[in-house]
């Protein structure tokens, strides 16, 4: 009888793992019941949370992968030597002063709900180094190029620290990335998860659910052949097998995981997490606002998941290739074979780059503006880094960590602003340099977390929210 009991119980166990890709359905690198455990470890802070200096209450981060030139975008330099000087024109916008790119018309219309900080530097040129140390502010000599696959033992990025210190007080995660984490053939970034946070502090990440009109699908998804009364009943089953199991384990923790299962089968059938996925809610003119590919989509979602409670959405820019692998289109060294080899400021005005960075961000910033959600939404935009001043052999530009802008609005941003400046070429900062910690420190501080904030990691060690200087002047006083 004991044999057979044995035997019966890792029948059980085995047929139990089976059964809980239930509660995996659609959710990426997170489980819905692992979610929503999340939001209960994370409902008391890891460290101090005392008010910062903003008033967002969210925050949509904009990462431009790849490194946008400041030259051809933010920081014209039209008296500087033709080798330097950008094939566009600086023109004026709705900020006294503030000039920026001809091929941002949209951007500069609405460029007095906006700061631009010109003096953003940092020391590497190598993309994932960079991309590490402007989602986490640390630098870590140890990361692998060209593939540093993340790790539990790397720095959490800003959606899992807001996850952790400000979680969402609703059904829906408390980070979301869209479209996709930055990645080359597979392989993560890292600091683009919640590293020595634990599982429980990632961001959702959504599934490779395909392609649709040649633009990757934003669906939370079931899988192939389910669908929700299958479900229903699958769950049943679960429970039965569970409770079951036991009985025969008399196993504690199990216990404590029905009510989180209980309500990741709630989230995920009725939950406002699908309901904001529901991008056919919008109306046509509104989808035609935001561009009809899947940039505007991100953008406009990002709205969305934002009224239904979200806190922090990252938006990744990336190209897709047919074969479902993204690249970094903002990365316009020119001459790019899955890009059609063209020039690096011919990648500027495709679709890709800067035609829908100046719709899909115009149209989130008045989108925002309109719904009274601005106020209390900081909007960040930012790369890994700039661009070389000098122009390359391909017409375009090649890395440069020594220079980047970043453009702020929104959750009390005093729009109009130009933080910093740099020489003649673009190429340094001369006035007030801004380290990648300092902007974390003002994302964070603008979203109510004290700069005296602990996290702690998996031995229960402290380790500050943030180690910049925040850019409390270019906040409003509140």
């Amino acid at each position: 009888m004991h044999q057979f009991e044995g035997s019966f119980t890792k029948t059980m166990l085995h047929r139990r793992d089976a059964m809980l890709g239930l509660g995996r359905v659609g959710l990426g690198s997170l489980s819905l019941p692992s979610l929503l455990a999340a939001r209960s470890a994370s409902a008391q802070p890891s460290g101090a949370l005392a008010p910062g200096f903003g008033r967002a209450k969210n925050c949509i981060l904009v990462f431009l992968w790849g490194g946008p030139p400041q030259q051809d975008m933010w920081d014209m330099k039209p008296d500087a030597p033709e080798e330097i000087r950008s094939l566009f024109k600086p023109i004026r916008t709705s900020a006294d002063g503030v000039e920026v790119s001809d091929q941002m018309p949209e951007f500069a219309r609405i460029a007095k709900h906006v700061s631009i900080v010109r003096s953003v530097t940092h020391g590497s040129d190598n993309h994932e180094p960079s991309v590490y140390h402007m989602l986490t502010g640390q630098v870590d000599p140890s990361l692998v190029v060209p593939r540093n696959n993340r790790q539990r033992s790397h720095w959490p990025g800003p959606g899992a620290v807001v996850s952790c210190l400000k979680p969402s007080e609703h059904d829906v995660p408390s980070s979301v990335t869209l479209p996709r984490p930055i990645q080359h053939d597979g392989v993560k970034y890292a600091g683009t998860h919640a590293g020595w946070l634990g599982a429980r502090h990632d961001p959702l990440e959504l599934p490779d659910a395909g392609f649709a009109d040649g633009r990757p699908v934003f669906d939370l998804g079931l899988p192939g052949g389910l669908d929700l009364d299958r479900i229903a009943r699958r769950r049943g089953l679960l429970t039965s097998l569970e409770m079951f199991d036991r009985k025969l384990q008399n196993d504690p923790q199990a216990v404590a995981s029905d009510a989180y299962r209980d309500r990741a089968f709630s989230l995920l059938t009725s939950g406002q997490a699908r309901d904001a996925f529901r991008l056919d809610h919008e109306t046509p003119k509104m989808r035609d606002r935001y561009g009809r590919n899947h940039y505007g989509e991100a953008f406009l979602l990002s709205r969305r998941l934002i009224e239904a409670g979200v806190r922090l959405v990252t938006i990744n820019w990336m190209f897709f290739r047919p074969d479902g692998n993204p690249l970094n289109p903002w990365d316009n060294h020119g001459g790019t074979p899955a890009l059609g080899g063209v020039t690096g400021f011919e990648m500027l005005k495709r679709e890709y780059c800067l035609p829908s960075l100046d719709r899909s961000y115009s149209a989130l910033i008045e989108d925002l503006h309109q719904r009274g959600m601005l106020d209390d939404t900081l909007v960040i935009a930012m790369g890994e880094f700039g661009r070389t001043p000098k122009i390359n052999k391909t017409g375009g530009r090649d890395h440069w960590g020594s220079l980047q802008s970043v453009v702020l609005a929104g959750g009390g941003v005093r729009g109009g602003l130009v933080h910093g400046a740099s020489d003649r070429d673009a190429a340094y900062p001369t006035e007030d340099p801004v380290r990648p910690a300092d902007l974390l420190s003002t994302m964070y501080g603008a979203l109510g977390i004290s700069e005296e904030s602990l996290l702690y990691d998996s031995v229960n060690r402290p380790h500050p929210v943030a180690t910049g200087t925040p850019l409390t002047s270019l906040f409003s006083a509140t």
